[in-house]
């Protein structure tokens, strides 16, 4: 017998009720209950985005201000995410994000008081994006992991994360376009205040769940701190190739590949576009999105994603080289519609393996440094990007991006090769894949 072992995925999972495919997710009451109140939520919190980016620029005229007030809401990601990720072991998931969705509201609330009172100045919105983002630290990271808690059924979780991405970009493609809508008839102010009202539904939502309350171990709530968790955490993600090198190719391509959201409103100005441009293209985004969330969700299995990160992060490189050169709004849409398609197959193949290959105890860890490299990263070219763009030009400055992430997608191939051969055992270890001598057994 060769003593070289061939490796086939393993048969799905099928429910005990009969019932498959994507939307058998929803017989889950806690995660019907949830998906509702989010869809409502995430379509204000786009609306709102959208039309701060806009008011933003409009205010300034400047794309390094329009980079300096998008990285407030996110530069806090970078120190306080891994710690909210130890909240999420060790505290009650739930109660902390009903009560991060209730600041959140308030900060809206905020924001649409000053813009409505025409009292608003620039750094009213660093501050407030500080805000936004300390509170985004907690809220990402606990949704994450919360999901697995909502489904009780555990073979609906991958399609509850490809439901989870479904939502997202539905949000995105109604929220911005709306945006678009409101903006030219009742002003900015008014984005905000429906967006602050829009928490309304995911807090109620979020009261009526019951989930049964995770058991933690007296070592994390109790005998281990923060910092303590906080350091084991990050040595398991330092000392597990297939969980490390998935964050880290992550926040590498954050770095370049989120810029040209930012920059979106420079385009807009040039191509001599309002609100409702913006708008468009954005949601033009969104549905390369949902194409590439629904493509994700047909799949059965995570075994062979790692391809699908590699090719997403190339067509993505190739894609963001060729809309340095466009300057037409019809050809723009299709350009950000593979864009956005790319960038949601590479993110949620990731946030797919990870969430299934992760050890429990540390999930919120780990997805709080899945979210931070992210999140985390693009501030970092954000405010590269603006002030390159002010210097070079929006063209030239898109370019780099395109050529770091293609340099970026070269060294994720170099590496990808050895990520299998790590990962392998693991999804061995959770009947993702099996030996040819038992698959021939099976089949029989």
């Amino acid at each position: 017998m060769s003593s070289t072992i061939v490796y086939k995925s393993a048969p799905p999972m099928s429910s005990p009720d009969g019932k498959s495919g994507i939307f058998a997710v929803f017989r889950n009451r806690n995660y019907a209950l949830y998906f509702g109140g989010q869809f409502i939520s995430l379509v204000g919190t786009w609306m709102q985005m959208v039309a701060l980016s806009w008011f933003t620029y409009k205010l300034t005229n400047s794309a390094l201000w329009l980079a300096i007030v998008g990285a407030s809401s996110q530069l806090p990601s970078l120190v306080i995410m891994p710690f909210a990720g130890v909240f999420a072991d060790r505290l009650d998931r739930k109660r902390v994000i009903v009560i991060v969705q209730i600041l959140a509201m308030l900060e809206a609330s905020v924001l649409a008081f000053l813009t409505i009172t025409n009292q608003v100045q620039v750094w009213h919105l660093i501050l407030l994006g500080l805000f936004a983002g300390i509170i985004s630290a907690f809220d990402m990271p606990t949704r994450s992991a919360f999901v697995f808690d909502l489904v009780e059924k555990k073979e609906d979780l991958p399609a509850a994360i490809a439901m989870n991405s479904t939502l997202m970009n539905v949000t995105r493609l109604i929220g911005p376009a709306l945006a678009g809508f409101v903006v030219a008839l009742v002003g900015t102010g008014m984005c905000f205040l429906i967006n602050a009202v829009s928490y309304i539904p995911v807090i109620w939502a979020l009261l009526l769940i019951s989930t049964k309350p995770i058991s933690k171990s007296k070592k994390a709530v109790g005998e281990t701190s923060i910092l303590g968790e906080l350091k084991a955490g990050l040595e398991y993600v330092a000392k597990t190739r297939s969980v490390r090198q998935l964050i880290v190719h992550l926040g590498a391509f954050g770095i370049g590949g989120m810029a040209y959201a930012m920059l979106l409103p420079v385009f807009v100005h040039q191509i001599h576009g309002d609100s409702n441009t913006l708008g468009y293209l954005m949601s033009g985004s969104a549905i390369g999105s949902l194409c590439a969330t629904l493509t994700l969700a047909s799949r059965k299995s995570v075994v062979g994603l790692g391809r699908w990160i590699n090719a997403s992060s190339f067509a993505f490189s190739l894609a963001l080289i060729v809309f340095a050169f466009v300057n037409d709004f019809w050809l723009a849409m299709l350009v950000l519609a593979v864009i956005g398609g790319c960038m949601m197959l590479q993110m949620a193949s990731i946030n797919t393996i990870l969430q299934t290959i992760v050890e429990e105890d540390k999930r919120g860890r780990v997805m709080s440094l899945f979210t931070m490299a992210f999140m985390g990263a693009a501030p970092i070219g954000s405010l590269g990007a603006g002030a390159l763009a002010g210097k070079i030009g929006l063209s030239n400055t898109l370019l780099i991006c395109g050529i770091y992430c293609l340099i970026v997608s070269f060294i994720f191939y170099r590496g990808l090769p050895q990520w299998r051969k790590d990962t392998r055992p693991i999804y061995i270890e959770k009947g993702l894949l099996i030996a040819e001598e038992e698959a021939e057994i099976l089949a029989h």
